[in-house]
């Protein structure tokens, strides 16, 4: 019997790779001779590094940064296994964990630590780039990064005007004269799933910006700063920002890599699951298993455990989905390639208790276990 598991995080409580390990012990129990492959998967949110350097051979990099809060960080980002790729997950230099509760604020935070990233592997001999957008702490519309890499953003008197989303609005002129030349040869691929504008009522700042620290008062500012900001960028690049479908991701940071590095936008989990080809892993697979913390109406909408049963739909491979909590919007999930969907709690107990690493690794395995003494019995009776 062969087995691909590719299951996404179940955040806050166990990582990909840790939950395939508990699947493929449980599988192992009733099966010990099942050839099993597994993938860590992400669908360009948490887990992307982990899941591109995994899958294909390569190494993570470890390189201190500007923080948001301006303080040095350590960060770290993978290099894929072709040595050219670089895997960035912005969340890992300017992410909203990085912030304490009482000191966050987008009109200070800054993408600095991005772009430095980004300089640190092109360093590295790296040209091509895939972004993880998502989890930022910040509201400064990518100006953070641009600035790490060389670009400089003026006010009237043509001054720097800083870091932090408040210096959006007093930005009057962008200076690329000391942009660094290598990024002329490099290629941006940007794993993200929202479709949120620049600005305006399901821009970055009234969508993002409250859980990243903002008040009303500071979310009309912000909204306001990324509007001029987005008319100067069209005056002087002719790039119209509120155009791009997810120029509002991470803050803004979506707008700075469609307009400034020239980056493409992609589906987080179609790139993710391309570049580990996990398709071609599936070829011959009697069973396929997915899942994530919650199956929901979301994981209809484009999230990693849909994309992994779409692949194997196409090859007619059954699907089997494993979460912590199932919605009743989940039924969807049938009509679009998952065989079969199981919640792995087996009895009442907190939330808290639920996320208890100890106990969600001992449910994959329980869970696993007991689905494929099922599937041994039926094979037995179909003999």
């Amino acid at each position: 019997m062969k087995v691909v598991i590719a299951i996404d995080s179940f955040k806050g409580s166990v990582s990909s790779m840790e939950g395939s390990r508990e699947i493929a012990i449980g599988i192992k129990e009733v099966y010990p001779n099942a050839d099993i492959v597994s993938f860590p998967i992400a669908d360009g949110g948490e887990g992307t590094v982990e899941a591109l350097v995994y899958g294909t051979g390569g190494q993570l990099q470890s390189v201190k940064v500007t923080g948001p809060l301006k303080e040095p960080v350590q960060a770290t980002y993978g290099i894929t296994g072709n040595g050219k790729t670089a895997v960035i997950e912005v969340a890992a230099a300017c992410g909203l964990p990085l912030v304490p509760e009482a000191s966050r604020n987008p009109m200070l935070t800054t993408t600095h630590g991005v772009g430095e990233l980004i300089a640190h592997a092109i360093g590295q001999g790296c040209r091509e780039f895939i972004i993880g957008l998502g989890g930022s702490a910040t509201n400064d519309a990518g100006v953070g990064m641009l600035q790490a890499l060389g670009y400089r953003f003026k006010d009237q008197e043509g001054n720097d005007v800083g870091p932090g989303g408040n210096a959006l609005g007093k930005i009057h002129h962008v200076d690329s004269a000391h942009v660094r030349p290598e990024l002329r040869q490099c290629e941006f691929k940007i794993a993200c799933d929202v479709n949120n504008p620049l600005y305006g009522p399901n821009g970055a700042a009234y969508v993002f910006a409250p859980q990243k620290g903002a008040s009303p008062a500071m979310v009309e500012e912000l909204d306001h700063g990324l509007y001029l900001f987005a008319g100067v960028v069209q005056r002087e690049l002719g790039v119209n920002l509120q155009d791009i479908p997810g120029a509002g991701a991470a803050g803004g940071l979506g707008a700075a890599f469609a307009a400034f590095l020239k980056a493409e936008m992609q589906s987080g989990v179609g790139l993710v699951l391309d570049k580990i080809g996990l398709k071609e892993s599936m070829e011959g697979a009697d069973f396929v298993i997915t899942g994530e913390g919650k199956l929901d109406g979301q994981t209809s909408m484009g999230k990693a455990p849909l994309g992994v049963a779409a692949l194997a739909q196409a090859q007619g491979i059954p699907v089997i989905a494993l979460a912590g909590g199932v919605t009743k919007e989940a039924s969807v999930l049938n009509d679009l390639g998952v065989t079969s969907f199981h919640s792995i709690i087996s009895a009442p107990m907190s939330l808290e208790q639920a996320m208890d690493p100890i106990e969600t690794r001992y449910h994959l395995r329980s869970t696993t276990k007991q689905l494929f003494r099922l599937i041994q019995a039926v094979n037995a009776a179909e003999k």
